[in-house]
C-alpha cells in the first residue's frame, strides 16, 4: 500500500497547481474565539455520508493559553496546513476524512470525542509565549490520552523551546519521560517507508538555507527528534516533532515548487499521514 499511495500523492500533488496559501484568521471577542469562517482558498470540499456523519476523521487543533496570559502561537499556518493536511488525507488515504478541521479548547467536553489532537509551538520564542497549561488543561489532557486519545505535538526549536515543552509535559506526565523513537519504530513505516527521521523547516528558512544544504532553523536545532510518551500497556500516546516543522510543509505546498516537492511531497505529508493511520490504528 505504501508505494500506490506515494505514487499518488506524487502525480496528485505535480497535477494541482495550487491549494490554500494564505487564508482569513479567526475572529477574537476578548479573550475567546467566536467565529471560524475562513476561505478554503481553492482546497475541494467534499461531502461526508449522511448516514454516518459522525465516523470520519477530524483534524483538531489545541487553543492554548500562553505564559503571561497571552495567546502564544497555537494559531500557527491556520487554517491552510489544517486545510490541505485533511483534504489530502482524504485524497490519498482510505480514511474517511471530514473537510472542515476545527479547534477545541482542553476543557471543552466534545475534545472526548475526537482521538487525534494536535498541539503546534508550545515552546514559545523571545516574543511569544509558551505553552503554559492550567490545572483544569493538565487533569482535561491526562484523561483524554488515559482513555485512548493521541496528541500530536509539532514546529518547536531549539534546547530553551524544549525545556519549555518539558516543563508542561511534566505536569500532565510527573510519572513518566518522553523517550526518543528510533527509525524503525512502526510510526516512519506504516504507510510510508521513510529511511530518515526528516526535518522540515519553516519555507523562508528552506529557501535562504538551500545553497549551504541548511534545513535546521536554530545552531542548536540541527538534529530533528521525534519523541513519544507512552501509557501503562506501551501504547503511544503523545508524538513529539521536535527541531522540524510538519505544519509548514502542509500549510505551504503551493507557494514554491521546489520547497513542495523537497519537503511537502517527500517528507511532511508521508510522516503526518503515517502519525495519523497509527495513531488510529495502534
Amino acid at each position: 500500500m505504501g508505494k500506490r499511495l506515494i505514487a499518488g500523492l506524487m502525480l496528485v500533488m505535480v497535477t494541482t497547481v495550487c491549494l490554500a496559501q494564505r487564508g482569513s484568521s479567526p475572529r477574537f471577542r476578548g479573550s475567546r474565539i467566536v467565529d471560524f469562517n475562513f476561505d478554503r482558498r481553492g482546497v475541494p470540499d467534499w461531502e461526508i455520508d449522511e448516514e454516518f456523519p459522525d465516523d470520519v476523521f477530524t483534524f483538531v487543533r489545541i487553543m492554548y493559553n500562553a505564559q503571561g496570559n497571552g495567546w502564544g502561537k497555537w494559531r500557527t499556518d491556520y487554517p491552510d496546513s489544517d486545510l490541505n493536511f485533511s483534504y489530502r488525507l482524504q485524497q490519498l488515504t482510505s480514511l474517511k476524512v471530514n473537510p472542515n478541521p476545527i479547534i477545541l479548547e482542553l476543557t471543552d467536553p466534545r475534545l472526548f470525542d475526537y482521538p487525534w489532537i494536535y498541539i503546534v509551538e508550545p515552546g514559545g520564542e523571545p516574543g511569544w509565549a509558551g505553552l503554559n497549561l492550567s490545572p483544569p488543561e493538565v487533569k482535561a489532557l491526562r484523561r483524554y490520552l488515559d482513555n485512548g486519545g493521541f496528541l500530536m505535538v509539532d514546529d518547536f526549536w531549539g534546547e530553551r523551546e524544549w525545556y519549555n515543552f518539558y516543563i508542561e509535559l511534566k505536569k500532565v506526565f510527573p510519572d513518566r519521560e518522553p523517550v526518543d523513537l528510533p527509525l524503525d519504530h512502526p510510526v516512519f513505516h506504516c504507510v510510508y517507508e521513510l529511511s530518515e527521521k526528516p526535518q522540515v523547516p519553516s519555507i523562508d528558512r528552506a529557501i535562504q538555507g538551500r545553497p549551504y544544504g541548511i534545513t535546521w532553523e536554530r545552531e542548536d536545532a540541527k538534529e530533528p527528534h521525534y519523541r513519544g510518551i507512552f501509557d501503562d500497556d506501551g501504547r503511544l500516546v503523545v508524538m513529539i516533532c521536535h527541531n522540524t516543522d510538519l505544519g509548514d510543509g502542509w500549510e505551504r505546498e503551493g507557494e514554491n515548487k521546489w520547497y513542495f516537492h523537497e519537503f511537502s511531497e517527500k517528507k511532511a505529508y508521508p510522516l503526518g499521514i503515517n502519525i495519523v493511520f497509527y495513531a488510529m490504528t495502534h
